[in-house]
């Protein structure tokens, strides 16, 4: 009787274990988008690397922070610092047309760093990436140009709300305590 008791609990531990192990804890390497010229990116290609993500649109008032953004590109480009910027239409302020976004970005802005085709970031058609902020971190993006920076694990750090600037001292304190 002893025997079956202890077999029991090695079976019960080794059961637990195993579906434990197999739980898979998602990071933002395991998504992925299409950038402004119609190319698949895959953030597995950035693993180790630290990343903000930054959810903008060309015909927001906050559209000026693509300099920033630019400015910290600049300054993190000897380093492994992914900048990403997700455009979206989701409050209506995004062009639909990639060449018009390249237009802005490119033009106004002179962007050096990944951009994507428009994506939704809340409603039904969210893209995963939003859609996994929102349920393993509730962060969601209220407005354009909410800001995520992730560690080198793929782990959310902090996030920043429209009005922090992209080069704001408490982001790039951040981004320096990552690279």
């Amino acid at each position: 009787m002893k025997i079956l008791k202890i077999l029991s609990i090695l079976c019960l531990f080794t059961l637990f274990s195993e579906i434990s192990m197999s739980k898979n804890i998602a990071t933002i390497y395991d998504f992925d988008f299409t950038d402004i010229d119609g190319k698949k990116v895959s953030l597995r290609d950035f693993e180790g690397n630290p990343i903000l993500l930054v959810n903008t649109a060309s015909r927001c008032g906050f559209t000026p922070q693509y300099e920033g953004l630019q400015n910290l590109f600049i300054k993190y480009r000897n380093t492994d610092l992914t900048i990403i910027a997700l455009t979206s239409n989701t409050f209506n302020q995004e062009y639909e047309n990639p060449d018009d976004i390249k237009r802005i970005c490119l033009v106004n802005y002179n962007v050096g760093f990944i951009t994507s085709t428009p994506i939704d970031v809340k409603g039904k058609n969210i893209h995963p990436i939003f859609k996994w902020l929102k349920e393993d971190y509730n962060k969601s993006p209220s407005w354009n140009f909410y800001k995520f920076l992730f560690d080198r694990s793929g782990l959310l750090v902090d996030s920043w709300s429209s009005i922090t600037k992209p080069d704001s001292k408490k982001i790039i304190k951040k981004i320096d305590n990552l690279t």
